[in-house]
């Protein structure tokens, strides 16, 4: 069955990952076979000429409002997530390079032995070079969420979209695994989103893309050929407008 056009192909994307996404079926940890799966999706598109940043959370080692709902002070436990997410960067860099992929970490947490300081003239000057550059510990302050990340990196770059990349196919009015008859939206409003409470980013994440006009399409990476088919505009997963 062929897949409808829904865009050009991009140029420039932003690409959102979740922590858990690293973690395969474990839940926990870094899957070393998964991120090999990952990193071959990313070398695809970046030698068909896509520009890449990459924001991943750090959820499958350390959840920052999981541990101030346990007891922690919020912005020491957020912290404490930010530096979760520099390692699952580190090992992304590792697996892509080691296929031959040029990527800089930039880090919003300056720590020089590991990762270059977040800037944005150099990170698009990275992207430009036809890197691929992963951006490491979130925003760099407390109480915001990697999904904000995503959203504040890609209008900072100049991306054109952001591609969320999750376990299912869209965004749904419910829970598929728990309705049968959860509805799929191809297409939905940033409005709609916020008012119905739809999972797909946090409220400040959606709020500034709706601000700046920016897409978002939420897809399921586990299906083969899904991030390079997105990447070449093609219709799937659910677009966030």
């Amino acid at each position: 069955m062929s897949i409808e056009k829904r865009a050009e192909p991009y140029k420039r994307i932003l690409l959102k990952l979740s922590g858990e996404a690293l973690a395969g079926e474990a839940g926990y940890g870094i899957d070393t076979d998964v991120l090999k799966v990952l990193a071959d999706q990313i070398k695809e598109i970046q030698e068909a000429g896509v520009e890449i940043g990459i924001v991943i959370g750090g959820g499958n080692i350390f959840r920052g409002i999981k541990g101030a709902t346990s007891g922690m002070d919020r912005a020491s436990a957020d912290y404490m997530g930010m530096l979760a997410t520099v390692l699952n960067c580190l090992a992304l860099q590792d697996v892509l390079e080691r296929l031959g992929v040029y990527t800089r970490v930039q880090s919003a947490i300056e720590m020089q032995e590991l990762a270059e300081p977040y800037i944005r003239r150099k990170a698009v000057r990275h992207l430009e070079k036809g890197r691929v550059v992963i951006f490491a510990g979130g925003t760099g302050n407390p109480y915001f969420t990697t999904d904000t990340t995503a959203a504040l990196r890609a209008m900072e770059i100049g991306a054109q979209v952001v591609l969320k990349a999750t376990k299912v196919d869209g965004v749904y009015d419910s829970d598929p695994k728990k309705n049968p008859q959860a509805k799929r939206f191809e297409k939905v409003s940033y409005i709609e989103v916020l008012q119905r409470g739809l999972q797909v980013m946090d409220s400040t994440a959606i709020s500034l893309c709706m601000d700046n006009k920016l897409p978002i399409v939420v897809f399921d990476l586990g299906v083969k050929g899904a991030l390079k088919d997105v990447a070449k505009g093609y219709s799937l997963g659910t677009l966030v407008c």
